[in-house]
């Protein structure tokens, strides 16, 4: 029989552990807790169900990414077979891992490049004469980024919409749309 796959959100718990094999081969592992919710009919409100533990661990690529990208308590979207069940917890054998977008903001190494990464690079130029445009720019977007309105930044209204911490996406304005 196969092991099943199966689909899982929740929360990292504790620091992501890696290790190499012999061969040179990256494994991480981290743990992961999932807490259902349960709608209690008599109370009218949702409520916290049983928590559900799960001890993850992901191969090669996955396995490095996976420790730059996670730290404790960041919320995950897991796919991956479940290999045991022991002590209280299921094993998961990890195929894909993503970071749920419901409570923060991702940003990719190619969503919001550096002023620098933009930048034509002459011959004659210096490290310093790149790298003094990029410490010059407004801080706000992320580390390094172009600020809002500029080539390669974030539209005005981004950040506009950012500054006010993204809530009522009624009172949105005809110039927070964008062009």
């Amino acid at each position: 029989m196969a092991p099943s796959v199966t689909h899982v959100s929740g929360t990292v718990t504790g620091d992501v552990e890696v290790r190499f094999t012999d061969s040179g081969v990256a494994v991480c592992r981290f743990r992961l807790t999932q807490t259902p919710t349960q709608w209690d009919a008599a109370a009218q409100q949702w409520r916290d169900g049983t928590p559900i533990r799960y001890v993850c661990t992901a191969w090669r690529d996955l396995a490095r990414n996976a420790t730059e990208s996670l730290t404790d308590g960041v919320n995950v979207l897991v796919t991956g077979r479940i290999t045991e069940i022991r002590d209280n917890a299921l094993y998961l054998s990890v195929d894909e891992l993503g970071i749920s977008l419901r409570q923060r903001i991702a940003y990719t190494e190619t969503s919001l490049p550096s002023p620098a990464a933009a930048a034509p690079i002459s011959p004659t130029a210096s490290v310093a004469s790149v790298a003094a445009p990029a410490a010059a720019q407004p801080v706000g977007v992320g580390a390094g980024g172009p600020a809002a309105g500029q080539a390669g930044g974030p539209p005005a209204w981004w950040e506009r919409r950012r500054a006010t911490g993204w809530h009522h996406p009624a009172a949105r304005t005809p110039a927070d749309v964008g062009p």
